[in-house]
């Protein structure tokens, strides 16, 4: 029977995170995974000249903890921070993409707002503070902003982020950041001065909005924490793993089992780390009543699929810009396309482009289900209504990837749930529930959590 300190249960961003910095403070650290790769939904692919990803494209250096983590992993990772390009976000309106402002001139003469909103924004500092603390994303910003700005900058925003229904997302949960300034400054306009003026230590100028990868693609980042942790630390294909605690034991107080290469196996631990979703924790911690469980799995998750599309030649069509996303008051059948070769160098050839498009997410599933061949068609006539590329252009390569479980929803379920994640772990001592059950979903949430988690070791 091995023994091992702390057992992660997962081998995604956040378990590799944990584990790295657990075995960099000297502690006895096993990683367990159920599928036979690690890094969970990152996966960076190569082929005929292009390198693309099935999960996550790019992360948002928002905090420092997302630099601290790339310096501590040179040379084996490089972080990558996007070209210029990538500040100049499109949306979809009326049959074609508009830049989104930028600045005050072009807040002004942008077609997506009205003009009723664009003045409205004027007053947006001294509106009433809400306080409803479960309002939606959806409520906040057409109280504070009006309807067009939530039409053409939140909802293909929430799209772009969660594949999620701005009237379904909770801001406290999902943004908490936005909904923080309202709570804390009274305006959004007020709050954001506020925050710029704040002294910042060397360690908050870390925290940057750039957006990033790993050089080379994102696997890059799972292979560096890897080999750091060292491979003989994690188990991969792992089957019927199961946490069981151990009352009154002074020597260990949990005990994980799993199945590997048809053996049964066992590894008593004193901390076990989760950060699986939410769908994994029955099966994983059957000592749960029921109805606790049901606080934490009712938590939902929108599907997804993304294709990477990539050109040749684009016979000097050019797209510079992070991507364009579609409205869904647009009715087009993309939640939006990502331009990886416009952010990163080395994602195409030297003459042709990379793109990623997205479909389905919660207000579509449906989309996720469709044919192969459907979805060739689709992204062909993707390149050539919402790209603009003549009618003889199409795609060199395509590669689809299907998610059922993409994106967790911080919806309303979210407050219960925390509540009972807080319980269990107050009553279970040594059991510590991770990952994107809670704390944000992008990248950068994941590794400010991991290194949050190990700074009490």
């Amino acid at each position: 029977m091995m023994k091992s300190q702390i057992v992660v249960i997962g081998a995604g961003l956040t378990g590799l995170t944990t584990a790295f910095y657990l075995c960099r403070k000297g502690h006895s650290v096993t990683v367990i995974e159920q599928q036979s790769r690690i890094g969970g939904q990152i996966q960076s692919h190569a082929d005929d000249g292009f390198v693309f990803e099935s999960g996550p494209n790019t992360g948002v250096v928002s905090y420092p903890e997302v630099a601290q983590l790339f310096t501590a992993l040179a040379p084996r990772c490089e972080l990558e921070t996007a070209h210029e390009a990538a500040a100049k976000r499109l949306i979809w309106k009326e049959g074609r993409f508009h830049a989104l402002p930028s600045g005050l001139s072009s807040a002004i003469a942008t077609p997506l707002f009205t003009w009723a909103d664009k003045f409205r924004i004027l007053g947006e500092p001294w509106r009433v503070k809400g306080n409803n603390p479960d309002e939606s994303v959806g409520s906040l910003a057409r109280r504070r902003l009006g309807r067009s700005f939530v039409d053409y900058a939140v909802d293909p925003f929430l799209s772009g982020v969660y594949a999620g229904n701005p009237d379904t997302l909770i801001t406290r949960y999902a943004l908490p950041k936005l909904y923080n300034l309202e709570q804390n400054y009274g305006s959004f306009v007020r709050g954001a001065i506020a925050k710029a003026k704040e002294p910042k230590s060397e360690h908050d100028r870390l925290a940057t909005k750039k957006v990033f990868s790993a050089r080379g693609g994102l696997s890059r980042l799972i292979e560096a924490l890897a080999d750091s942790i060292g491979h003989h630390r994690i188990v991969t294909a792992a089957q019927e793993v199961r946490i069981m605690h151990i009352p009154n034991k002074s020597t260990a107080r949990w005990s994980v089992s799993y199945v590997h290469s048809g053996q049964l196996c066992r590894t008593d631990c004193d901390t076990v780390i989760t950060t699986t979703g939410a769908y994994a924790l029955p099966s994983l911690l059957p000592f749960v009543p029921e109805a606790q469980m049901q606080q934490i799995t009712n938590l939902r998750y929108a599907p997804v699929m993304q294709v990477a599309v990539g050109l040749r030649n684009t016979r000097g069509k050019d797209y510079r810009a992070f991507g364009g996303l579609v409205p869904s008051c647009e009715r087009q059948r993309v939640l939006g396309i990502l331009f990886p070769s416009a952010c990163f160098d080395g994602r195409a050839p030297q003459s042709g482009a990379l793109f990623s498009c997205f479909i389905g997410g919660m207000r579509h599933p449906e989309l996720v289900q469709v044919s192969d061949g459907d979805v060739v068609t689709l992204v062909d006539d993707t390149l050539h209504t919402l790209l603009c590329y003549p009618p003889d252009v199409h795609p060199d390569l395509i590669r689809i990837f299907r998610h059922e479980r993409a994106i967790p929803q911080y919806e309303l379920s979210s407050g219960s749930r925390l509540m009972t994640i807080e319980q269990l772990q107050i009553h279970y001592p040594g059991l510590i529930l991770a990952g994107n059950i809670k704390g944000g979903i992008g990248m950068a949430d994941r590794i400010r959590q991991a290194t949050e988690i190990t700074s009490v070791f």
